[in-house]
C-alpha cells in the first residue's frame, strides 16, 4: 500500500505557494491513500486531493475546518497515528514515541514544524516510526516536499520527495 503523507499546506492563503508540485507528484505516483497532518486551511484542498486518492486529515492550529485532532488509521498490519502537533508543549522524539505508544500505533505522523523528520525508535520492545512530511508549499529552513509511506504487511518504508 502506497500512502502519500503531507502537512502544512496552508491552501488558499495568498501569501503561500499553491501545492501544484504536490498535485503533479500525486498524479505520477498514484497513492492508495493520502494522509494530511493538519493546517489544510480549506475544503477546496481536500477536494483537490480526493481526485488522487481517499484523504484522511486532522485539524491543525491554522484550521477552522471540522476535522478531528487525532486519527488512527489501519494500513495492512500497521497502525498509523495522525495528528498535527500544535497541541503539545514539545515535539521531541521521546515525547512523540510515548504518544505513539499511547495511541497504540506503529507509525506516528505529525506536522506543525514545516520541516521533514523521519526516524525509528525502540521502546519497551516495540518499534515506532516517527514521520513529519514537512510542507509542500511553505517549508521552514527545509526543502518543500512531502513523504511517501510504503506499507507491506508489517514492513514500513519512508521516501522523502523534495521539490527542490
Amino acid at each position: 500500500m502506497l500512502i502519500a503523507v503531507t502537512s502544512d499546506t496552508h491552501y488558499g492563503d495568498k501569501t503561500r505557494n499553491p501545492p501544484s508540485l504536490l498535485f503533479q507528484h500525486l498524479k505520477e505516483r498514484t497513492p492508495d491513500l493520502i494522509l494530511h497532518a493538519g493546517d489544510v486551511t480549506s475544503h477546496e484542498l481536500l477536494e483537490e486531493l480526493e481526485r488522487f486518492a481517499p484523504v484522511i486529515a486532522v485539524r491543525g492550529n491554522a484550521d477552522y475546518l471540522n476535522l478531528p485532532e487525532e486519527r488512527v488509521v489501519d494500513a495492512e498490519d500497521i497502525g498509523i497515528g495522525l495528528l498535527h502537533g500544535h497541541q503539545f508543549f514539545s515535539l521531541n522524539a521521546q515525547f512523540l514515541t510515548l504518544k505513539a505508544l499511547d495511541m497504540g500505533v506503529d507509525v506516528l505522523v505529525f506536522g506543525h514544524t514545516h520541516r521533514f523528520y523521519h526516524d525509528t525508535y525502540s521502546i519497551h520492545g516495540k518499534r515506532v516510526v516517527l514521520l513529519n512530511p514537512g510542507s509542500p508549499a511553505f517549508p521552514r529552513m527545509d526543502s518543500a516536499g512531502f513523504a511517501l509511506l510504503e506499507v507491506n504487511g508489517e514492513r514500513v518504508r519512508v521516501e522523502r520527495v523534495r521539490f527542490w
